[in-house]
Parts: structure tokens; C-alpha cells; sequence
């Protein structure tokens, strides 16, 4: 392209999309730096089309080599792990870790947790054996007797009522014959 080119589409443009010269710029500048950023998006755009043919020839070297998406997620996950582990902040920690577990304040609250875990346990067993209890202790009582009576009485009247049979017919399911 020559400056006649640019030229036009400076015009056509504008300069500073106003037309007119931002302050302290001459025309020559101008067209100069119109010329230098039409030469580095052409730039840019080049570079753009390189890329993806470079990232295209990429994709079929891997296709041919058989290395999946999923082997390399794989290989970048335990690349990515092995340098966490290999650094400073890593290893500070898990020597840091490894002091506060032999401490005597971490054992001492280690061994109280588990007595109290195991208190719990004592206690919610206790507890399950005293309502296993109590609801032996009511299903044997009276009155739930005379209320699974009642219950069974009218389970019978409404099986009886629906395979069609009368109210007498339940004395008569009873009979042994």
C-alpha cells in the first residue's frame, strides 16, 4: 500500500474519528502513525492465520502420535501436582503439618475427641435401647392393645366392604369352616 492509499482512508476515516488532528500531532505524523498500525494489524492478522495453522499441524501430529485430550489432562493434572508438591509453600506446610501432629496440644485434643466420640456412641446406644424398651413396653400395654383392636376390627369391616361382603360376613371369616 502506498501513502496515496492511506491517504484516502485517513480521509475517509477521519483522524481521530473527529476529522481533525488530536492537539500537538502534524498531518505527516498522523499519516505516518496511520500507516505504522495498518502495517501491525496486518501484522497481527498474519500472525493470527500462522498460529492456527501451526495450532492445526499441532492437533494432527497428536491424532497421529494417538495422545488424546484426555492423556494430556491427564499428563498436565500430574505435571501440574508434582511441581505443587516439589515447591517451597508446599514443603513449608507439610513440615509445618507435620510439627503441629507430634505436638503435645494435637495429641492431647486428638485422645479427648475420641473419648468424646466414643461417649456419644455409649450415649446414642443407650438411648435407642431405652426407646427399643419403652415401645415394647407400650405395644404390650392396654390401651394399645384395645387400639390395635379397634384398628384390626376396622381393617376387617373395610376389607369386607369392598370385596362386597356385608358386616356379618367378618364373624364369618373368623369361623374355622
Amino acid at each position: 500500500m502506498d501513502s496515496s492509499e492511506h491517504g484516502s482512508s485517513m480521509t475517509s476515516t477521519g483522524v481521530a474519528s473527529g476529522g481533525t488532528l488530536p492537539p500537538g500531532l502534524t498531518e505527516e505524523e498522523a499519516e505516518e502513525l496511520q500507516l505504522e498500525l495498518t502495517k501491525v494489524e496486518d501484522e497481527i492478522q498474519t500472525l493470527r492465520q500462522v498460529l492456527t495453522a501451526k495450532e492445526r499441524h499441532a492437533a494432527e501430529l497428536k491424532r497421529r502420535l494417538g495422545i488424546s485430550p484426555l492423556s494430556e489432562l491427564k499428563q498436565n493434572i500430574t505435571k501440574g501436582w508434582h511441581e505443587v508438591q516439589c515447591s517451597n509453600a508446599y514443603l513449608t506446610a507439610s513440615a509445618t503439618l507435620e510439627d503441629i501432629s507430634r505436638s503435645n496440644a494435637y495429641k492431647r485434643t486428638q485422645e479427648t475427641l475420641s473419648q468424646a466420640g466414643q461417649m456419644t456412641s455409649a450415649a446414642f446406644s443407650t438411648m435407642g435401647s431405652a426407646i427399643r424398651n419403652r415401645l415394647g413396653e407400650m405395644k404390650n400395654s392396654p390401651s394399645f392393645k384395645s387400639f390395635e383392636d379397634k384398628v384390626e376390627n376396622m381393617k376387617y369391616k373395610v376389607m369386607g366392604q369392598t370385596n362386597g361382603e356385608s358386616d356379618h360376613s367378618t364373624t364369618s371369616n373368623n369361623a374355622p369352616f
